[in-house]
């Protein structure tokens, strides 16, 4: 099954909503500050704070034991989250991806993925764009445009949370591995980091960051003292190689991103999962296993390989099944747990960034009609 919405380039979200203050921006001590400040009494205060920090609502109208008047000023003052929903779509596996629309007109990508052991995994974006530049990612090819703010990281989680709550189910996994580099907007990262644990209840062991390897980030997110998982994408066990197709490998070579794990693993005692997306003919070979397995002898980590996922801007192709089989029983029987990432949403723009891109040449082409018919 495969639904879609796409609304007009040019429609905003409400300049009523831009003015109001976000929800989601404020702490619930700040928020419980700014309702007395307006004459509310304290249980008022705490009223309303339950609603939106325990009880997860997105709508005033939800928060059924207070007075209407003082609702009606809430929905005057107050809204929920500035993203707007531009283009849904949902795959045959369950897969749903979500492009947002921002009030400046940014896009952003979502995706809720379901599973049949009741996991329900959000993957939500960091950036609008992405300015590492990997040849292979959508992201990465459309550039970066800036960073979100914590409450635009919570909110993609929020809004997959709150539907399924109201189907009876519930988000149990966060995995920040969509648009853009999480550890380049660090700060952002961990206040959102902070929201989604306290405020949808999900743990830190079940929230996952990746990055492409900015090595000292690496090194202070191992000081943070928090639970989250690290993912690394590699991809490469040559800097040459890397180089071309990460181009974060001139700053930090392989050498020193492995030095830095190894003081991740060895500061926090947790395994670090590496991201090998197989490139056909490129980093999909035996010998090219032995060198990674060789690369990773003696560090507490698991191999993810996923077949490459194709995008109109790169030309490489995803492995075979062989080939893939191979590569991971290869790393195996040289001591390194590996498995195949199942290939979500394969029939939809699931990839990263690959909904954006294909919205954005639509919209071009569109463009270009209206500027044939009118010339």
């Amino acid at each position: 099954m495969k639904a879609e919405a796409v609304l007009s380039s040019t429609q905003t979200t409400s300049t009523a909503s831009e003015v109001r203050q976000n929800v989601y921006r404020l702490t619930e001590t700040e928020l419980c500050e700014q309702l007395l400040a307006l004459g509310q009494p304290k249980f008022r205060a705490k009223q309303v704070s339950d609603w939106v920090y325990k009880k997860g609502v997105t709508q005033f109208s939800e928060m059924s034991n207070l007075p209407q008047s003082l609702r009606d000023l809430l929905s005057q003052k107050y809204c929920f989250g500035h993203l707007e929903l531009a283009v849904s779509q949902v795959s045959k596996d369950g897969t749903e991806k979500r492009l947002y629309r921002l009030p400046d007109g940014q896009m952003i990508e979502s995706v809720l993925m379901p599973y049949q052991d009741g996991r329900r995994t959000v993957c939500i974006s960091s950036q609008a764009g992405c300015a590492m530049n990997c040849s292979f990612c959508a992201t990465g090819q459309m550039g970066f445009a800036r960073h979100l703010t914590a409450e635009e990281i919570f909110e993609q989680a929020q809004n997959f949370s709150k539907e399924l709550q109201q189907r009876g189910e519930r988000l149990t996994n966060c995995v920040f591995m969509g648009m853009g580099e999480p550890f380049h907007n660090y700060d952002h990262l961990l206040n959102a980091i902070k929201m989604i644990n306290e405020r949808l209840g999900i743990g830190a062991r079940k929230m996952t960051v990746s990055t492409v390897g900015l090595v000292p980030k690496i090194r202070r997110f191992a000081e943070e003292g928090i639970q989250v998982k690290l993912a690394i994408s590699l991809h490469s066990t040559s800097d040459e190689h890397r180089n071309k197709i990460m181009p974060v490998n001139k700053k930090y070579p392989i050498q020193e991103l492995i030095s830095a794990c190894h003081d991740f693993v060895n500061a926090t005692k947790r395994r670090i999962t590496f991201e090998w997306a197989l490139i056909q003919g490129q980093n999909d070979s035996e010998a090219e296993a032995l060198r990674l397995a060789k690369l990773l002898k003696g560090l507490l980590c698991h191999v993810n390989v996923i077949p490459l996922n194709p995008t109109q801007g790169y030309e490489g192709a995803p492995s075979d099944p062989q080939r893939v089989n191979h590569f991971v029983q290869t790393l195996e029987k040289n001591g390194i747990p590996a498995t195949v990432r199942m290939r979500r949403g394969i029939d939809i723009d699931a990839g990263c960034g690959q909904l954006k891109s294909e919205v954005e040449r639509k919209q071009a082409q569109q463009a270009e009609k209206l500027v044939q018919v009118s010339g």
